[in-house]
């Protein structure tokens, strides 16, 4: 049976699997504070269609709101734990159902079974502040076993957490000149890859947002990011076939067990 997977841009996807459609990190907007979207178009409303929908930490390009704001009446929404009072806001989308987990959590959705596992990332809210809440990342388990990676760093037990995927969507890059602690940029995400051992995989959160003003500071960390991953993803784990999408692309999985 097919999964099908949708990028959105940055980290948003659309997973659909078991006739369950879950979207990740929702953004849908072309300017977010000092980023603006730089490269595709902004998701259509048929993006804003799920039946669950999962944040992996606080930071507002992942936990936004309006974004949030705009999901159907009864949307699942699963949220690292503590996220409601580090964000107030989120109280108030009270058209939601929403679920705080943690790393190990398990969550059912129809068909679909939905596990929090852990990500090595900062998940306070703002920069500095009181707020912190465990950054995740999800294994979602239908027809496919699909890993959505949020924002991580590579750490020793990340294969061990994850377990046995058939895709697994990686971030390899970011919104900025620099990535810092707690990120994958292509070479790290290439060995996440190897350890990982999926059959497909999609690489995300690079080439959508850049910082105003800075089109010309270290371009190539915008731009190469998705074809650097390939390239290296070919070299360390060539068993696995990697879908480089465009932004609103989709890729059909056929997945047996």
């Amino acid at each position: 049976m097919p999964v099908e997977i949708t990028w959105w841009g940055h980290a948003t996807c659309t997973v659909a699997d078991s006739n369950i459609r879950v979207l990740t990190d929702p953004l849908f907007v072309r300017r977010l504070a000092h980023l603006r979207r730089r490269r595709g178009a902004l998701p259509p409303p048929g993006a804003w269609r799920a039946d669950v929908a999962l944040v992996s930490h606080l930071h507002s390009d992942h936990l936004h709101v309006p974004s949030l704001a705009r999901l159907a009446p009864g949307t699942r929404l699963l949220v690292p734990r503590g996220a409601p009072q580090a964000v107030p806001a989120l109280r108030r989308l009270d058209h939601l159902r929403l679920t705080e987990m943690a790393p190990g959590d398990t969550t059912r959705v129809a068909d679909l079974t939905v596990r929090a596992v852990s990500a090595r990332h900062d998940g306070r809210r703002l920069p500095i502040g009181p707020h912190r809440c465990p950054a995740l990342g999800y294994v979602i388990e239908g027809e496919a076993r699909t890993y959505f990676a949020g924002d991580t760093g590579l750490f020793d037990t990340m294969a061990e957490e994850v377990g046995p995927v058939d895709v697994a969507l990686l971030p390899v890059g970011g919104w900025g000149p620099y990535l810092g602690h707690g990120h994958l940029d292509p070479a790290l995400a290439a060995e996440a890859l190897a350890r990982l051992a999926p059959r497909s995989a999609v690489p995300v959160h690079f080439g959508t947002y850049w910082p105003i003003g800075m089109d010309a500071v270290r371009p190539h960390e915008f731009h190469a990011p998705g074809a650097e991953f390939v390239r290296l993803a070919a070299r360390r784990a060539p068993q696995v076939a990697v879908h480089l999408l465009g932004h609103g692309e989709s890729v059909r999985l056929e997945v047996a067990r």
